[in-house]
């Protein structure tokens, strides 16, 4: 499933030009890649929010440009280091026959029996890249952790062979694990010696 998303071609212009169309709710941005040269472009900036907040960034983009409908997937996404706004955008046009390179985001399901008993679950990595079909990009890998107990890990190789995606990332890599609850220890209290003075 793709989603609709009307562009503007654009002039390059300078950094004024793009400073006033942002102030206009727009984005400028870049498409180029597959049978398409390089184009400067700008989408509704309040549309694109819409997507990412609605959809994510992960799917196939039906791009109309110029009255020509190409597809594209997000390929760079520039924010405003201080204020967080979107400030450019790169589309990358696709061969839809083609599999593609994506990150995807990890998710757990169930509750770790690790966590039940005061374990706490650490994710040192978030996202893993697959390589698929652009129709069949998934909004997530899901990971069950359900059986994790204290102690234990979940590494990719551990769940490659559930996958239906060719996963990029090394078996070794570590994608989820429960640590032992940290016990804060008690500073020790210590006792002042008191001497008494005695006057003669």
């Amino acid at each position: 499933m793709s989603t609709a998303l009307t562009t503007n071609k654009r002039t390059k212009g300078q950094h004024s030009a793009l400073t006033q169309l942002r102030q206009q709710g727009a984005i400028p941005g870049v498409v180029y890649g597959y049978q398409v040269e390089s184009t400067p472009i700008s989408i509704d900036a309040k549309k694109f929010a819409k997507i990412l907040s609605e959809q994510g960034s992960n799917g196939v983009f039906q791009l109309e440009l110029e009255g020509e409908k190409i597809n594209a997937v997000l390929s760079e996404v520039q924010r405003d280091a201080l204020k967080g706004f979107v400030k450019h955008v790169d589309f990358q046009v696709i061969n839809m026959a083609e599999d593609l390179e994506v990150s995807v985001p990890v998710t757990t399901t169930g509750d770790s029996v690790g966590v039940a008993e005061g374990g706490l679950l650490l994710q040192p990595i978030r996202e893993i890249t697959i390589k698929v079909k652009p129709n069949a990009i998934p909004e997530a890998i899901e990971v069950d952790v359900t059986n994790l107990a204290i102690g234990s890990s979940l590494t990719v190789g551990d769940i490659r062979s559930q996958q239906a995606y060719d996963i990029l990332n090394d078996d070794e890599e570590v994608l989820i694990t429960v640590a032992a609850p940290t016990v804060e220890e008690e500073a020790p209290v210590e006792t002042e010696e008191v001497t008494e003075e005695v006057e003669e």
